[in-house]
């Protein structure tokens, strides 16, 4: 056979998000997706963590799952994370920012925090390798990635869909590492760092395109080839045609430039006039106004339930108090439960916000406090465009001189020249 390309690639999220694993083990309408052929999804090959394998047999019979990939992930993060999680609320509750307080739900759809999914396939639509060789290929890796990295990382589930135009397999994985309390939580840059990963290039600080998940990325990709290779895959690593291959360091020079050329068309975009100090002030004070009233509206709500959950506070350290008598199991299981009871205390508070809200809102009073916020800016305004100008002139100054050097100098070295 010809030789094949070896894909893989990652992300978290899309235009609709972050990614599910229920797309990976089609617990969901597939007549409603153009790009899946049901009469053949009863070929995929499904796994996850608490399970194992799951395919069809000779006779086209599926084993029923009890779990599917969404439950097992849940289930996962509950059980790897959820005592960061519970620690990380009590936190937030003493001090008073309920707002931040999250459950297991919350952290396993935060894109920062959500399973990493990867996609692996052999070859293209028109010419690929046998099913077969890329699922031996990709259960040798996968094991493989175990034993190295599994201190601070999980394979959660994978799926080999021969349902879509070429065969491929999605699989989803966490990085964890110790969240600074002496529990784990999804902390993928510290995890390849405890792994003993370098970033691209150790000089430069960590940025978008030079930090150590790149060094991850390519020695698993490295570990893919090497192991397809060894079940006698003929890899393509000629660039496609059309395309250069850049080396490392400049890869990331490259990359820093289009995001510096991105940066700078939004800074152009945003550049202000001294006319429209009066307009921006007056937006500023508008939105300044909003934040203050989100502000005192949290701290009226705040101050409204901390009464309630320091009473469930004081039971439920009363329950679990080691001089409390009782089994220890069950009074971890109070201690949850009424850890539950006040988080829900603190959410469940939506009302009381939105009328302390309209109190705040009312239009004769929001002018009036407007047009006040509004004086301090432009003042503000005015000295910070004072003191850059100053700035920006002896930065202007300097640039000058010294282009001005550059090219006397020049000038003489031709003179010297003829």
């Amino acid at each position: 056979m010809a030789k094949v390309r070896a894909t893989r690639h990652n992300g978290r999220k899309g235009k609709n998000g972050v990614f599910r694993a229920g797309h990976n083990d089609r617990t969901f309408d597939e007549e409603q997706a153009d790009h899946i052929d049901p009469s053949k999804s009863y070929m995929n090959v499904y796994w996850d963590c608490y399970q194992g394998l799951n395919y069809t047999d000779a006779d086209g019979n599926r084993p029923e799952r009890k779990y599917s990939f969404d439950q097992v992930e849940l289930a996962y993060y509950a059980r790897q994370f959820g005592d960061s999680i519970d620690a990380q609320n009590e936190r937030h509750i003493a001090s008073r920012h309920m707002e931040r307080i999250r459950s297991v739900e919350d952290v396993i759809k935060d894109p920062k925090t959500c399973p990493e999914e990867t996609i692996y396939q052999l070859g293209t639509k028109d010419e690929h390798e046998d099913y077969r060789v890329l699922m031996q290929v990709a259960v040798e890796m996968f094991e493989e990635a175990e034993k190295r990295y599994g201190t601070n990382m999980k394979i959660l589930t994978w799926a080999l869909h021969m349902d879509e135009g070429t065969a491929h397999i999605h699989e989803r994985h966490v990085f964890f590492a110790d969240d600074g309390h002496g529990f784990l939580f999804p902390k993928q840059e510290k995890a390849c760092e405890a792994l003993g990963f370098e970033r691209p290039d150790p000089s430069k600080k960590q940025s978008k395109f030079n930090n150590r998940k790149q060094s991850f990325d390519a020695e698993l990709r490295e570990l893919f080839i090497e192991i397809a290779e060894k079940y006698g895959v003929s890899i393509e690593k000629v660039p496609l045609e059309g395309k250069t291959h850049l080396e490392k360091n400049d890869y990331i020079l490259a990359k820093q430039k289009e995001e510096i050329a991105s940066k700078q068309a939004e800074l152009d975009e945003l550049t202000l006039k001294i006319s429209d100090i009066d307009s921006i002030a007056e937006e500023a004070a508008e939105k300044a106004y909003e934040k203050a009233c989100e502000i005192v509206t949290s701290t009226a709500k705040m101050e409204t339930i901390m009464d309630d959950i320091e009473i469930v506070k004081q039971y439920r350290d009363e329950c679990i108090a080691p001089e409390h008598a009782g089994p220890e199991e069950r009074k971890r299981f109070a201690g949850k439960l009424l850890g539950e009871v006040m988080r829900k205390l603190a959410r469940d508070t939506t009302d009381l916000l939105e009328k302390v809200k309209k109190m705040l809102t009312v239009p004769e009073v929001k002018k009036k406090n407007q047009e006040e916020i509004a004086k301090v800016v432009k003042v503000s305004l005015h000295e910070r465009l004072a003191r850059g100008k100053i700035e920006a002139d002896k930065q202007n100054q300097a640039r000058w001189a010294a282009e001005a050097e550059q090219w006397i100098k020049r000038k003489n070295t031709e003179r010297g020249e003829r």
